[in-house]
């Protein structure tokens, strides 16, 4: 047992440090100047804010993130309401149908979204949901919306039946029911449905550089790509841009984290 503890041990060591040491070499490139060649590996004995400030200016961070952070918003907003609203009826009716309907939930989430990209870019031309929000937060909502439906039932699956049937006997309806019992119970899955799937949101490229072209509708990996040419790349510039992308993501975490874990484990259960 203590053999196998150590060796579990070492493995979430070196899994830990996997995702460390990218992040160490952005904070050391973020603050490098850039004609300095020295290691990646060796933090550097100065600050250069200039990577910060060409970044932030020549990239159109500030349009950019408030892009970002209204489909994000928009997306996360009804992934929750329309995630939590289907998962309710699927989790306490185990009907044939909500059977089938919850494997098709299911099974959507084997598919690569890059697979339908030529007739959803065809489609999306047609009906002129090209550079628009309303058009992208579809396509998340879409793409996302299995796994917020498999998490949401997991979850409600696990709250016991009894508090459905003290609130009927109160004289609650079903809405009442999943407005006033179900869902104030729903916040660890809730914290564990946002951080999932609004860093992915947030960092999406695939999407974004094919749907939103226009420059004033430009995400913020579409807009730090630009720093990249045929010849030359602003390593630094691109290091420091996403650096300051990434403060967000790792904010909403660090304020959630405590209802993560609970969430995920507790949404696996049942399904």
């Amino acid at each position: 047992m203590k053999r196998a503890g150590v060796l579990y041990t070492l493995i979430g060591a070196l899994i830990g440090l996997m995702h460390i040491v990218p992040f160490y070499v952005l904070i050391t490139t973020s603050f490098k100047d850039t004609l300095d060649t020295s290691s990646k590996w060796i933090m550097p004995g100065y600050a250069y804010w200039d990577n910060f400030i060409h970044a932030w200016q020549l990239a159109g961070l500030d349009r950019a993130f408030a892009n970002t952070a209204i489909i994000t918003l928009l997306s996360i907003a009804l992934i929750l309401i329309l995630g939590s609203s289907a998962a309710f009826p699927l989790a306490r009716n185990q009907s044939k149908l909500n059977k089938w309907m919850y494997g098709f939930f299911v099974s959507a989430l084997i598919v690569p979204p890059l697979t339908i990209l030529v007739p959803l870019y065809k489609m999306f031309v047609e009906i002129g949901a090209m550079n628009t929000y309303i058009g992208i937060v579809i396509l998340h909502v879409t793409f996302h919306l299995s796994m917020a439906i498999f998490l949401f039932t997991g979850f409600i699956s696990t709250i016991p039946r009894e508090l459905d049937e003290a609130a009927m006997i109160d004289g609650a309806s079903r809405v009442g029911l999943f407005f006033r019992i179900i869902l104030p119970v729903l916040m660890p899955i809730t914290a564990t449905v946002i951080i999932m799937n609004g860093v992915s949101i947030w960092n999406d490229y695939q999407f974004s550089v094919f749907f939103l072209q226009k420059l004033e509708y430009r995400t913020i990996t579409v807009a730090l790509s630009t720093f990249f040419g045929e010849n030359n790349s602003n390593i630094g510039w691109v290091a420091a841009g996403s650096l300051l992308a990434a403060i967000p993501s790792i904010s909403v975490y660090l304020f959630l984290q405590r209802y993560f874990i609970s969430g995920m484990t507790s949404g696996a259960i049942k399904g």
